[in-house]
This record gives structure tokens, sequence and C-alpha cells, in this order.
């Protein structure tokens, strides 16, 4: 069974604590603050989004796919208290040991982030390499108009490639291909490409693909099995 960091779990506000579409003490005149970084990689590979409260589950998937040049080529699943949220089609088979919650249903108003101290989650993406990222919710800023969100306003490093292997395929592709004289070395080069610079973080070209991600989504998944 795989283990998670720990982390402390923020409180769900249950549907009924809503008024007029915002949960009673949240200001919709608010976004928040998160950093989302990858976890067993150093130096850290991360990322630091303003988010809208009305932003559900589903879109915060997108964002982080597009923050960190994912192409969503793999399953993946927000851990947050225990639980687990998703699209729940691509568990039919009912292989799976927990359930998994609708994505599109929660937003991030859904969970109070302004009285529980330090609230973060867990996100996990590609099962197989078992990319977990640790998302702290770091604090919240007046909306400004002339701002179109979610936005990123800082980050370090390039994502890794998919397939890599996993935080330990990372370390060894990029021992090979920093390395000419590695047997590997013009092979892996080839395969990942030209642009590929590890530490390279472009702030303008993520945001493009943010909001390239959002709009494709409609408010959800890109990408859903049909019934």
């Amino acid at each position: 069974m795989r283990r998670h960091p720990p982390v402390s779990p923020p409180v769900i506000i249950a549907p009924g604590r809503r008024h007029h579409g915002a949960p009673i003490g949240y200001p919709d005149e608010h976004v928040v603050q998160a950093k989302i970084t990858i976890q067993g990689i150093d130096p850290p590979i991360w990322r630091q989004l303003l988010l809208p409260l009305t932003l559900n589950l589903a879109g915060l998937h997108e964002v982080i796919q597009a923050a960190f040049g994912w192409t969503d080529s793999h399953l993946h699943q927000f851990i947050i208290g225990g639980l687990i949220y998703g699209a729940p089609e691509f568990d039919e088979d009912g292989q799976s040991t927990h359930a998994t919650f609708e994505a599109t249903d929660v937003l991030l108003r859904d969970f109070d982030l302004f009285h529980v101290r330090n609230p973060e989650f867990l996100y996990e993406y590609d099962f197989g390499d078992g990319w977990m990222h640790l998302i702290e919710f770091e604090t919240t800023r007046p909306i400004d108009p002339d701002i179109k969100y979610p936005i990123g306003i800082a980050g370090a490093r390039h994502g890794p490639p998919e397939d890599v292997g996993g935080v330990t395929g990372y370390a060894d592709f990029l021992e090979a291909w920093s390395n000419p004289e590695h047997e590997e070395h013009r092979a892996l080069r080839t395969w990942v490409g030209r642009r590929f610079s590890p530490e390279r973080f472009d702030l303008d070209a993520t945001n493009k693909a943010i909001r390239s991600a959002l709009r494709k989504a409609r408010g959800g998944y890109r990408f859903r099995l049909e019934p």
C-alpha cells in the first residue's frame, strides 16, 4: 500500500452552510494564494498561483497539469482528509480500495481555507511514477479586477518529463542528461527534446498554458470517459 506524506487536511464546509453561492464568512472578493510543490525532488520544483474560490477540483487539476507541463496522460487523484476526489468513472472495474468522489462537485470555497491553520492537501498524478504534489494554501488576497484568475505568479524549475520513472527515475535521467560521457546521454537528449532544460521556468508560457487548458476544460475536465 502506498504511503502518503502527512498533511493537515482542510475542513470541508457542508453544502447547507452556503449562502447565495458562497459559504458564510467567505468573502467572494478574495482569491487564495497557493504553493504547489512536487514531493521528493531537491532542489524543489514548485509553482505559486492565485486561485479563485469558484474553481472546482477538476479545474485545479487542469491548472496543475498546465503549470508543471504534464500532458494529462495518466490517472490522478486529490487526497483530502482521508477522502479521494477525482473522476470516478476511471474506477468502473471496482479494483480500487476506496471510493472516488466527483471533483467537479467540490469548489475551493467549500474548504475552510480561512480558519484552519496552514491548510494543505495532496494531488497525485500518474500512479505508476507516483508524482505527489503538496498543495499549500498560504494566504488570501483581494481580487484585482484587472487580473484574470487563476494565474501563476512565481515558480522554479522545469517539470519532469512524462514516464521518466518517478523521483528516482528522474534523478537517473538528470545524471545521464547532464553527462556527455554517459552511455544514455545522446538517446535521452533526443527523447526529451532540445527545449528541455531542468532549471528553466517560464512564467509567461506557464500562464498561457493555464489559460488554454481552462478554456478547453469549460469548467470541468478536458478528458472524460463516455458513459
